[in-house]
């Protein structure tokens, strides 16, 4: 097995191509947008390339054949609470069920890191928002993905802890089903804040984007501000994001919430689009 860098557009195709292999035959794969993981490690396209850098490798068997592929990017902005040491990302990876390829994978990406200064690395993660691609699937495997969500194959649990990583946190996908009705107390806690006028609700305008990006930073700033992580957003990268958003956006999805004209929270809710693949 060896090891071929990703930087040339027939490598970048097939960079692309193992995620579908090693998803054959499962009826539940949809695959990710070409143009979205492209996009990502495109510095035109990836604001995170004004603070740090990211290289991709693919793993070739002896018949010729790719059988894996990992990336490996650095970010100065990117904090964890509690570390104050240098931290690196992998993520992207696929690979045959097979230890030692992967082990090649990781290796890789980690001896590039280490050579970046890098002194830890967080997989499997993005090079971009934590609002896609982000952790390791371990549980749900009995049904489709819902878009910008992790998806990989169960035996990825094993390849990862076998090679040394550890779960530093659970992040959850939650569904409901919309015929079933909201708990009462759900009902009870409405009908105390909407019985008190400096409350209101209401859903996003597709003509005034500019106000709600900017109540969309100032709720989602505060709420992060509380992680110690560093994570902030602009309403700038919000009016990019609502511009993403807005060919399947539905208003009546969308609520701000609002104490006496002051956003204080927000439900961002768009239809899945994995759902038309």
């Amino acid at each position: 097995m060896h090891i071929v860098e990703v930087n040339t557009p027939a490598t970048a195709k097939a960079f692309l191509e193992v995620n579908v292999m090693v998803h054959r035959g499962n009826p539940y794969y949809i695959r990710p947008l070409d143009n979205e993981v492209n996009d990502v490690f495109d510095p035109a396209k990836n604001k995170l390339f004004k603070y740090g850098t990211a290289k991709r490798w693919l793993l070739k068997n002896n018949q010729g054949q790719y059988i894996g592929r990992v990336a490996a990017f650095t970010n100065s902005k990117y904090i964890n609470k509690g570390t104050d040491y240098p931290v690196g990302g992998v993520g992207y990876f696929d690979c045959i069920n097979n230890q030692a390829a992967a082990n090649q994978l990781l290796d890789t990406a980690k001896a590039w890191l280490v050579a970046e200064g890098m002194e830890a690395m967080d997989g499997n993660i993005n090079f971009g928002d934590r609002d896609k691609n982000w952790g390791l699937m371990v549980e749900g495997f009995d049904r489709e993905p819902v878009y910008g969500m992790s998806y990989n194959p169960p035996y990825y649990q094993h390849l990862f802890e076998t090679y040394g990583f550890k779960n530093y946190y659970n992040q959850y996908f939650f569904r409901m089903i919309m015929s079933e009705p909201l708990p009462p107390r759900f009902q009870e806690r409405h009908a105390k804040f909407a019985a008190k006028p400096e409350y209101s609700a209401k859903h996003i305008s597709l003509k005034n984007l500019a106000k709600h990006a900017h109540d969309f930073a100032t709720v989602y700033n505060a709420a992060w501000a509380q992680h110690g992580e560093g994570k902030e957003i602009t309403p700038d990268q919000v009016m990019k994001l609502f511009g993403k958003m807005k060919p399947i956006m539905d208003e009546t999805l969308v609520w701000f919430a609002y104490y006496k004209e002051d956003p204080i929270a927000m439900f961002i809710n768009i239809p899945d689009i994995n759902q038309y693949f």
